[in-house]
């Protein structure tokens, strides 16, 4: 089984496993990481999944869409690396994945 890596904002490391068909956010959320706020739960109409991606792993997730790129925009605390995690699709493929929940705004 594939596993997403996920850095609390206080440094905690927490592993959990990764489910192929559900997005990073769901994965986040359903192994009860609660600073993950989802208010949307997934729509695309707010940025409270906000997540940093490693940079040594960004060029494997799928390109930024124009609606997440907006909302991506009117965060104040942006990354290179930024992506919100109800966009990212998890599969096999991304084992080992390791994201950081971004800092609350």
């Amino acid at each position: 089984m594939a596993d997403l890596i996920v850095t609390m904002r206080d440094g905690d490391i927490r592993t959990l496993a990764g489910k192929p068909g559900f997005s990073v956010m769901e994965i986040i959320r359903d192994g009860g990481v609660d600073e993950l706020l989802a208010l949307c739960g997934g729509s695309l109409s707010c940025a409270t999944c906000h997540i940093i991606v490693d940079p040594a792993q960004a060029a494997l997730l799928p390109s930024v869409a124009d609606d997440e790129e907006d909302l991506l925009d009117g965060l104040d605390d942006r990354t290179p690396t930024s992506r919100l995690s109800c966009q990212i699709p998890f599969a096999d493929t991304l084992d080992g994945l390791r994201v950081t929940i971004a800092p609350e705004t």
